[in-house]
């Protein structure tokens, strides 16, 4: 018996393994671009980012440890019952109840992992990362400008630089303007022809600025207006808290209270809050005892479809379980019922369930085990038969082992291998193209079901119609299809390959005369065709489906009507249509986009070759004269600079300046999605934003990465190429886990040129085409060294 339970638990803890690794690596890699921008921008050093890393995962881990036993249990049992070894087991005299105890080893380290996690591990590092954020901000953020760029991060200041040049140990910067908005109403201007910035003690950088002037007006006497020029001066300006250093999720302070905390602050006014949180602590690592109860009788008797029917087993018990978990803290939340109720409610169901098929199926009652199992068979064995035959079970190759013998004997016979495509050219394609399809639904299945729980609160709290959710949904399936098709795309060609190597296929049909190279053309070609559909795909429909579930998604959350207008942007650069004309910079303090209309409006105006200050034009109050064509400004002044002194100074009750030829459509700016849009459209939204002095700078690089990215899917199969070859008879775990690291490693590595893009650290056609070159160049290195 001991080798017996040896046997059963490695089936169960190697699935278990790289299920587990496969649910973390969807549920944490959503943050991985936020984490490792913090490295790029200096804003931590590296061990502050590793730091990151480790104190985010065990509160992912708290989710995917009943996951990984559930579907340890389900794919390793049911690749047993399929094989008939479980039917040799019984006869052999090993009870349900003896498999329960061998499975229920697995579940117990779940169960003792899940509470050393959730009880320990993770309050603690949720509270290390909210200290860690704390320092973070303290600390010194490198800051990087491009030049014609409004930059409003500074404490009571906006920096615009015309032009910048590098230095050594500071940052050179030509014709600066900075606006001192202490007083918003009345902003101080300085203006130098240069400046030398350079860090300071403290979350400060000091300006050097070098021949420049000072203006001042007085809040309450328009009259009075002050200019002073200077040779050299010092301004400490304050970097404001950047948006980035939100590390956590928005319940990482609950999460990071220890069980005793929240059990003593049980009677406070959001005592059930915490207690709800003081339950799932609790009720998720018991969960792995409660899904192994239902999981062993159903794993047992999936005969039909081997691991594909225990992987579409382990999809349908995630799905409902975590829907009763999650509408149950819903309405425990609400107040429906109590915390205790609400929470465990998921577990008592699942165990009643459990213990009743087990009691069945001990007695050889499998009724209605055997309904369950045959109703979701169909679907296991639909996917098995579509797998390469290496990957399938046993009896199921033994079926098909002559019809596809006869598929690769064909290529013995000799052909004209300049010819495209041949009867191998076929049969691979058709292979590529099942597992293909196969997986990508598999995982836009796994998307979609995390999509929801994630929602499930905002669901019941808003009360918002299903049909809305499904409309959602459904507009999300293709923001899925565009990201998880590179991904997808490799684990097809692992599988394919990998499984042609293993069956002798591929040795058969060197031994025909066929390189290597050519019998992977029609792979890179589907590739190279699913590549280009990417592009035209994120052209045609994509965008237009990203705006809908982005409404949809706004609606779920209860959020109002969203307006993309950027009501929060008062500076922005005017028009220059021709050389020689002067340069204007527009300042608001309030503009209602539809009825044109601006309050408290400053127009400053600079000679286009020294950028000093020419004019200076207020206006307590303007609108758009629809006849006229111009702007009508109220209750306002002028004033003309020669130097360092007022040339003329005229108020005005209403006056028009025609040189102002800036419509109102000019000021209404809006902030959309680089994935709402497509090539063109966002290209043209980059130009308009960089006239008007907006940073643009991430921008450039989703540009760029619009034409990169789908090409990583011929890059991709590419590279996998050489790693299937050389998975030999480890199987089909070996090919998941290769793929899973592949995407890993791609991921960071596209992660890391995308933030240094992002903070100016590279261009943007470098940050967004060296994923694709790297790995690119070191597929075509593995694949020349491969044996042809």
């Amino acid at each position: 018996m001991r080798i017996l339970t040896k046997y059963i638990l490695r089936e169960v803890l190697s699935h278990a393994l790289l299920g587990g690794v496969l649910f973390t690596f969807v549920l944490f890699m959503r943050d991985l671009g936020h984490i490792l921008e913090l490295l790029v921008r200096g804003s931590a050093s590296l061990q502050a980012v590793a730091d990151v890393f480790f104190y985010t995962l065990p509160t992912t881990l708290i989710l995917t440890i009943p996951m990984t036993v559930l579907v340890g249990i389900l794919l390793g049992l049911s690749r047993l019952s399929a094989d008939s070894e479980i039917t040799a087991m019984r006869a052999a005299g090993v009870g349900v109840l003896h498999f329960v105890g061998i499975v229920s080893i697995a579940a117990s380290i779940g169960l003792g992992l899940g509470l050393f996690n959730s009880l320990y591990v993770a309050p603690r590092s949720a509270a290390a990362l909210l200290r860690l954020e704390d320092s973070l901000k303290t600390q010194q953020a490198g800051f990087e400008v491009q030049p014609r760029v409004f930059y409003e991060d500074f404490k009571n200041y906006v920096l615009y630089v015309q032009n910048t040049r590098p230095g050594q140990g500071a940052s050179l910067w030509q014709h600066v303007f900075l606006a001192d908005l202490t007083n918003p109403a009345t902003p101080r201007i300085t203006t130098a022809e240069d400046a030398v910035v350079l860090p300071a003690p403290g979350n400060e950088l000091r300006l050097h600025f070098r021949d420049g002037t000072k203006h001042e007006t007085s809040p309450k006497d328009p009259n009075q207006y002050d200019i002073s020029t200077f040779t050299e001066t010092d301004t400490p300006i304050q970097i404001g808290s950047q948006e980035d250093l939100k590390l956590g999720h928005a319940d990482t302070p609950l999460v990071a209270m220890s069980a005793t905390e929240l059990w003593q602050r049980r009677h406070e006014e959001q005592g059930r809050t915490y207690m709800i949180e003081w339950n799932k602590r609790l009720s998720y690592p018991v969960a792995c005892i409660v899904l192994m109860l239902v999981g062993v009788p159903l794993g047992l008797s999936s005969r039909r479809g081997g691991k594909s029917t225990g992987f579409v087993l382990t999809v349908a018990l995630v799905f409902v379980y975590y829907l009763f978990s999650s509408i149950g803290v819903a309405m425990a939340k609400q107040g429906k019922i109590s915390p205790f109720v609400g929470v465990w409610a998921a577990n008592v169901v699942f165990a009643a369930v459990g213990i009743v098929l087990l009691r069945q199926m001990s007695r050889g009652e499998t009724g209605v085990i055997a309904t369950m199992a045959r109703g979701l068979a169909p679907v296991g064995v639909w996917m098995e038969r579509r797998l390469p035959k290496r990957l399938r079970s046993t009896h199921a190759t033994t079926r098909q082992e002559s019809g596809e013998h006869r598929a690769a004997t064909i290529v013995h016979r000799p052909t004209r291998q300049n010819r495209f495509p041949l009867i191998f050219d076929d049969y691979m394609m058709r292979q590529f193209l099942t597992t293909f399809g196969l997986v990508l639904s598999s995982f836009i299945l796994l998307s979609l079901i995390f999509s929801f729980f994630e929602l499930i609160g905002d669901i019941f709290r808003n009360r918002t119609p299903l049909i809305t959710v499904g409309d959602y949904l459904l507009n999300l399936i293709p923001y899925m299809l565009y990201n998880l098709t590179p991904l997808c795309a490799l684990l097809a060609v692992l599988i394919t390959v990998g499984a042609l190597s293993r069956s002798s296929e591929l040795t058969a049909m060197k031994a025909s005369g066929v390189s290597l190279y050519r019998l992977i053309v029609p792979l890179l070609a589907l590739a190279a065709v699913l590549a280009v559909s990417l592009f035209a795909f994120d052209e045609l429909y994509l965008p237009q489906a990203n705006r809908r579930q982005e409404s949809l998604r706004s609606v779920i959350k209860g959020k109002p009507a969203q307006t993309f207008l950027r009501p929060d942007r008062k500076w922005i650069s005017g028009q220059q249509d021709s050389v020689g004309e002067p340069t204007r910079i527009f300042y608001y303090q309030f503009f209602d986009p539809d009825k044109d209309v601006f309050a408290n409006l400053t127009v400053f105006e600079f000679e286009p070759n020294s950028f000093h200050l020419s004019r200076r034009i207020f206006a307590g109050s303007a609108h758009w004269d629809m006849h006229a064509q111009r702007w009508v400004l109220g209750n306002g002044w002028e004033r003309n600079f020669q130097g360092d002194s007022v040339a003329s100074y005229r108020p005005f009750e209403i006056a028009s300046f025609p040189e102002i030829r800036e419509q109102p459509v000019y000021f209404k700016k809006e902030s959309r999605q680089s994935q709402e849009m497509s090539f063109g459209e966002l290209n043209n939204y980059i130009h308009d934003l960089q006239q008007s002095g907006f940073d643009t700078m991430r921008l450039r690089v989703q540009l760029n990465r619009k034409l990169a990215y789908p090409l990583i899917t011929l890059v991709m199969a590419i590279f996998a190429v050489p790693f299937a070859l050389t998975m030999g008879k480890r199987g089909s775990l070996a090919g998941f886990a290769t793929a899973i690291g592949m995407a890993i490693a791609y991921l960071v590595v596209a992660s890391i040129f995308e933030a240094m893009g992002n903070v100016n650290a590279l261009p943007p056609v470098i940050a967004a085409w060296s994923p694709d070159l790297l790995f690119g160049m070191a597929g075509g290195y593995l694949l020349l060294k491969a044996q042809t």
